[in-house]
């Protein structure tokens, strides 16, 4: 019985991870295509590539898509932090019921929703102070932040639920002032935490399509919406590379990713394993 259940739960995760890596092995084989069809092969080449780093527009969505990728990680990461200590360290305080709510809120919102309301915010800022003048940079950012930080929230209070308050009150009893104390200690035991949700809202701006496209105006173009607006076309051999490079850079950034966070936590359980050495 042991055996067959084990057969079905190898065979139930070797085909979800064929299912989801197989396209993306396709995605990559097609765009050394030589061939303007993709669905024919004409022999390897890799002059998409080359046609793909000569183009200004590409170039311009990617920087753009990444200036906001960058500051909306910042920004969420900082909010959400700040969120999910409220939640879990604060205890009961007035309005907490409605404050967890919003938070949750961007989570199970459709994005459609999301979107064309805060167009519709925009709109009215712009009509009764004058800002934005424009939608862009600006605008999609601060959309990007309103969903990313409550993903951040989530994971800081998972974080926090599970991590131990006693070198926390241990600081606070030898006199640490509450400031010290989160700077000095519940912030580096976050660190693992925060930094999973910096990389999260990266990858969700980064990713994003339908809320910029809501959010955005004229000469204002993501790297997603570029993407759209291309395949609406039909499908381009370019745009296999584009995404081919895309996957290699994700893929680095997560084994990075991993490493530092494997380090710091072997690093603190040998912090810890001294420490339960030298008491006595």
């Amino acid at each position: 019985m042991n055996q067959k259940r084990s057969i079905f739960l190898l065979s139930t995760l070797a085909f979800g991870i064929a299912f989801l890596y197989i396209p993306m092995v396709l995605l990559i084989f097609y765009s050394f295509n030589k061939s303007k069809i993709v669905p024919i092969w004409g022999g390897f080449s890799t002059k998409w590539y080359v046609e793909l780093f000569k183009s200004p527009e590409v170039w311009d969505a990617l920087t753009l898509s990444l200036k906001i990728a960058t500051v909306n990680a910042c920004f969420a990461t900082i909010l959400g932090t700040l969120a999910g200590l409220a939640l879990v360290r604060f205890g009961r305080f007035r309005g907490r019921t409605l404050f967890s709510g919003m938070i949750s809120a961007p989570l199970v919102m459709p994005e459609v929703i999301t979107g064309l309301s805060l167009l519709l915010l925009f709109i009215w800022l712009q009509s009764a102070i004058g800002w934005p003048s424009e939608r862009g940079f600006s605008t999609i950012t601060i959309a990007h932040i309103t969903f990313s930080m409550a993903y951040v929230a989530v994971i800081i209070q998972s974080r926090l639920a599970g991590m131990a308050q006693d070198l926390e009150e241990a600081a606070q009893d030898l006199g640490a002032k509450p400031l010290r104390v989160l700077t000095d200690i519940t912030l580096p035991l976050l660190a693992p935490g925060m930094l999973a949700g910096w990389l999260l809202s990266f990858t969700l701006s980064l990713d994003d399509l339908i809320i910029a496209s809501f959010v955005t105006g004229p000469g204002a173009t993501t790297l997603p919406i570029l993407i759209y607006s291309r395949i609406r076309l039909g499908l381009r051999p370019d745009i296999n590379a584009l995404a081919t490079i895309i996957i290699l850079v994700v893929a680095i950034g997560v084994l990075v990713a991993g490493y530092i966070m494997l380090r710091q936590q072997k690093q603190r359980a040998l912090d810890m394993q001294m420490t339960a050495e030298e008491t006595p």
